[in-house]
């Protein structure tokens, strides 16, 4: 009699996880087969749906390609520089705005206005705070002057500058969403532990090392695990600051080298972009898995 209220409440549960499961199957997983099935499929002509084929030559055209090539650095060094940089600003902001009362709503809602604002409205701020044109500096440029440095063009300017532009505004933009979840976090601390510290005359950058972290830590590794997917899969960012056209910028990203391959002017390589895509994946994946190694031991659940 147990066995069969046992093997009744399984069906159900498998009943009741039947629509996601179809879900996964057929927006997800499917997808990701064909795409890995595209990869190996040489000459693949999306129209004809035939292909010359099968092998490595879409990923060993993809791995020499320059401008996949160049897609990936900025897209590491979009990533290395963005995500610690924007969870340490945000970590510092969440605590400032724990540690005042007055006007608390106020200061959070202002800060979190970035991440109700469209992207491209953002990147056309950004353009015109930067770019340098015949009738203005701008006012990065005018902010420069006043401490006596040279005129600099940021957006059609030497390689250096746009990075740094890309990665402030990517910083600008995620850093809303990332302060929103530290503020909760550090609300949710239980206080009896900072009363705790201070009976023992604990300094409070001991207190925030020892108490603090530890306890918001599994927000912080959510973070940083989904900063580092979401730089990956970064586009609209560059296009918002560079336009369309990011090859001729050298701005592309590894996901804006996968739209090229499949919707750009030299486009209509479903099977270049598959390969890209799927060296993209195992990118992201061998990252995650870093840090899930990582956080086992840093981590306090």
């Amino acid at each position: 009699m147990m066995s069969d209220k046992m093997g009744n409440s399984g069906l159900k549960g498998w009943i009741y996880l039947l629509p996601a499961i179809l879900f996964l199957g057929v927006f997800l997983v499917y997808p990701l087969i064909d795409v890995f099935v595209y990869s190996f499929e040489e000459g693949y002509n999306f129209t004809s749906q035939t292909f010359w084929g099968t092998g490595l030559y879409n990923y060993s055209y993809v791995l020499h390609d320059p401008y996949f090539l160049q897609a990936v650095k900025n897209t590491f060094i979009l990533v290395i520089v963005t995500v610690p940089l924007s969870t340490g600003i945000a970590l510092l902001i969440s605590v400032g705005l724990n540690s005042i009362k007055p006007l608390r709503n106020l200061f959070q809602t202002i800060y979190f206005l970035p991440y109700v604002t469209n992207n491209l409205a953002v990147g056309l701020v950004f353009m015109i705070l930067f770019q340098k044109t015949a009738y203005t500096d701008g006012f990065a440029n005018l902010v420069i002057s006043w401490f006596g440095g040279p005129v600099i063009d940021f957006i059609d300017g030497p390689y250096w500058a746009k990075m740094f532009v890309l990665c402030f505004y990517t910083i600008w933009v995620v850093m809303p969403f990332k302060i929103l979840i530290l503020t909760s976090a550090l609300a949710s601390v239980n206080p009896d532990y900072y009363k705790a510290a201070q009976v023992d005359g604990t300094s409070k950058f001991r207190t925030f090392t020892r108490i603090t972290l530890p306890m918001i830590s599994p927000m912080i590794f959510y973070l940083v695990i989904t900063g580092f997917i979401g730089a990956f899969k970064s586009y609209s960012d560059a296009v918002a600051l560079f336009g369309t056209d990011l090859n001729a910028a050298q701005m592309n990203t590894i996901v804006g080298y996968i739209y090229d391959m499949l919707y750009g002017d030299s486009g209509g390589y479903p099977s270049y972009a598959s390969a890209a895509a799927i060296i993209l994946f195992f990118i992201v994946l061998t990252i995650t898995c870093i840090n899930l190694l990582i956080s086992k031991k840093n981590v306090h659940y």
